[in-house]
Order: C-alpha cells, then sequence, then structure tokens
C-alpha cells in the first residue's frame, strides 16, 4: 500500500503536518476575516512602536553611555519591552470581552494595592519629585500605569451594568465618579500631578463620549480642576513651572526652564528636514529626558517638521480607527473600553507634545507608544489589544461568515 503523502519520508518538512506551511495557514486564518479597522489600528500601532524604538535608540545613546551602560543600555532594554508587548497585544486580542469584564475589578484592586505601597511604604521610590515608582523583589515600575489599564477594563464593565442609569446621577454616574475618582486620588497622593490629569480625562471623557449629559460631568469636571489647582499652588516647584508658562520669564532658568527652553532650541535646529537620524545636539546632555518625555523634541530635531508631521498624522490615524471601532462597537463594553483608550493615548500624546512646543507646562508624562518606558508601553499594549479584540467582534457579517466557514 502507498503511504499517504504527509507520511513519506521524503516529503520536505515544511509540507508536513506542524511545518512552516501548516503554521503559514493558522496565522492566515488567524488574519483573514478581520476588519480595516482592525488593521488600521494594528499597523499604525506596531509603526509607532518600531519608529519610537528607533528613535529611543538615537535619543539615549549619551545617556546610557554616561550611566556606564554602554551606549545600548536604553535601547535594549526598550527592546525587550517591544518583543514582549507585541505578541501580548496580539495575544490580549484573541481573548472575548467576558473575559475582560471578569478581571476588570480585580485588577483595578491589585493595581490601587500597588499604588498604596508606593505612597504608603519606603518601598516607594521618588523620581524627580514624584513619588510614583515601586521598587519591588528589584524591578520598578509604576503601578499608577497599571491603574490607567483597570480603569479602561472596569469602567467597561461599570457602563455594561449600569447602561440603563447612565442618565441617572445617584444610580448611574457618582458611584463611577467616586470609586473612579478614588482610584486617581491613590495616583495624586504620589505627586504625579501630569498622571492624574490625564487619567481624571480618561474617566470624565470616556463617560461624555459614550453619551451621558454634560450636566452630569459640570460638577465633577469643577471639582476635579479644583482639586488640581489644589495640588498645583501647593508645590513649590509646580508653581514655578507654571509662573514661568503663564508669564513667559524665567526667573530661575537652570530649575524651571531649562528643559522647555532646550525642547524649543532642538526643534528650532531641525528646521524643515532635520539634522539627520542620530546628529541631535540636544541629546548631549543638554535636554533632560530626552528618549521620554521630550523625545518628540528629537524627533523634531533630527527628522525636522517632516517627521514631526509624519508623527502627527499617525496619531490622527489612531485616533480615526478608535473612534470607527468604537462607533462600530455591537456592546456598551467595547464602546466604553475604546472610548477609554482613545482619550487615554490621544489626549496624553496631545498633552506631551503641547508640552514641548510650549502650549502647556511641563507635566512629565511620556509620548505612548514612541517614548522609552517599559511599563507605560507594556499596558498600553495590552489595552490596544482589547480594542482590537472589540474590533474583531465588530467585524461585518460576511466577514465573519467567512471565518466561520474557514473553521469548518
Amino acid at each position: 500500500m502507498t503511504a499517504p503523502p504527509h507520511a513519506r519520508p521524503d516529503t520536505p518538512a515544511e509540507d508536513r503536518p506542524g511545518g512552516i506551511s501548516a503554521a503559514r495557514i493558522r496565522l492566515g486564518r488567524m488574519f483573514r476575516a478581520e476588519s480595516a479597522n482592525y488593521f488600521t489600528l494594528l499597523g499604525t500601532t506596531v509603526f509607532l512602536v518600531v519608529f519610537g524604538l528607533i528613535m529611543v535608540l538615537s535619543s539615549s545613546t549619551v545617556d546610557s553611555y554616561i550611566a556606564d551602560e554602554g551606549f545600548f543600555g536604553e535601547f535594549m532594554r526598550q527592546g525587550v519591552f517591544v518583543l514582549v508587548g507585541i505578541p501580548l497585544m496580539l495575544l490580549v486580542s484573541r481573548l472575548p470581552q467576558r473575559f475582560w469584564m471578569l478581571v476588570a475589578w480585580p485588577a483595578l484592586a491589585v493595581s490601587c494595592g500597588l499604588q498604596v505601597l508606593v505612597v504608603a511604604t519606603d518601598l516607594g521610590v521618588t523620581v524627580g519629585g514624584n513619588t510614583n515608582w515601586l521598587n519591588l523583589f528589584g524591578f520598578q515600575f509604576q503601578p499608577s500605569e497599571a491603574i490607567k489599564l483597570a480603569l479602561v477594563l472596569w469602567l467597561g464593565l461599570m457602563t455594561t451594568r449600569k447602561e440603563q442609569v447612565l442618565g441617572e446621577w445617584t444610580r448611574g454616574v457618582l458611584p463611577i465618579l467616586l470609586i473612579g475618582g478614588g482610584a486617581i486620588g491613590l495616583v495624586l497622593l504620589g505627586g504625579d500631578l501630569g498622571t492624574v490629569m490625564i487619567m481624571g480625562g480618561m474617566l470624565l471623557g470616556t463617560l461624555f463620549l459614550i453619551g451621558v449629559r454634560l450636566r452630569l460631568l459640570v460638577v465633577p469636571v469643577l471639582l476635579g480642576a479644583g482639586a488640581f489647582a489644589i495640588a498645583a499652588v501647593t508645590s513649590e516647584n509646580r508653581m514655578q513651572r507654571i509662573g514661568a508658562f503663564l508669564s513667559h520669564t524665567c526667573d530661575d532658568y537652570i530649575n524651571s526652564c531649562w528643559q522647555t527652553e532646550h525642547g524649543t532650541f532642538a526643534l528650532a535646529n531641525g528646521g524643515v528636514f532635520g539634522v539627520g537620524l542620530g546628529n541631535s545636539t540636544a541629546k548631549w546632555s543638554w535636554l533632560p529626558a530626552a528618549d521620554n518625555d521630550f523625545i518628540f523634541a528629537i524627533i523634531g530635531e533630527e527628522l525636522g517638521l517632516i517627521g514631526a508631521v509624519v508623527v502627527l498624522g499617525l496619531l490622527v490615524v489612531l485616533a480615526i480607527a478608535f473612534a470607527r471601532i468604537m462607533r462600530h462597537a455591537p456592546t456598551m463594553f467595547g464602546r466604553t473600553v475604546t472610548a477609554a483608550m482613545l482619550v487615554w493615548v490621544i489626549g496624553q500624546a496631545c498633552v506631551n507634545i503641547g508640552v514641548v512646543l510650549g502650549v502647556f507646562p511641563v507635566l512629565g508624562v511620556p509620548l505612548p507608544l514612541v517614548s522609552s518606558g517599559g511599563t507605560a508601553l507594556l499596558t498600553t499594549l495590552v489595552g490596544i489589544g482589547v480594542v482590537l479584540s472589540v474590533a474583531r467582534e465588530a467585524a461585518p457579517a460576511p466577514a465573519r461568515q467567512r471565518k466561520r466557514a474557514t473553521a469548518r
């Protein structure tokens, strides 16, 4: 009897079951039926992450060398997070929404518990005047970034449960604001006003985007603005930066204006076409946080106005992809988590770029997907992975039918 083709010993390995061809077929089935919105969000995200890794390499070489880590210390760390984060995002995109609804409360509880360790124990680490880092078992990370992601999932769960009463203050909006505001308050205790502003915008902006009436949000907005003002005036360092921003003069150039002025110098040095990738002068210890909060200034210097506009264009594409997925989401959970990620990623990007351009005072928030920082990158990619899972479930009916036919 003649052996079947797949059992013949002379059959190439890539054509045998489980070989390269089989893996290629499985990968093709994974993506074949996905929507255009899915691929737009995925492609733009991956491009920004890879672009950010290149810019981290360019902007961090000098600081890495000074820190006795060689020229590629920060780049290698960021590269590890990229290699972990992108596959993790794809894995997350395959998980159903009911899974995220199950883990929403535990995720919020654990992340808030870690933030309590930051502000209430000696495990908290102060960087740049903000106690926002946790040193646990020799690993240093930001629980506030985990709270952002947990808030996204928790908001999706709560709006789903309260969908019928979101037009009411007592039963609908108030419980969400109290619990979400409490989580944000833990971050405020650490003094990270920039992250608090982003999280507050996430909470209120998400509720507005999913249809909560503006009159129900006016009081929370005013209370949030008041808390922000109190936190600002109680810090001498923040008041110096805000005063310099408002008056356009600087009495303490080194401490209050150095970063913003040299960020402006870097952008001006780049001109239209830039000085060339790797040729920045600002990164030679002239611009603090060149690979993090002020990486957009390095982009503008090395790649010029053209490079800066490309980044802005990619963020616009990202915002459009979020908006389209939110509009087509079949469930309240899907609409809410997509709205929250839209406010988080695009809002934080606008704040970061606005700080570099001098539109806002220095707030200390990174450029999502581009700046260095492992915790921020991983949580952002996981959040985008959840939105990708929403996009998969929101695929047009013909695409879902083709996917089921292929599975058979």
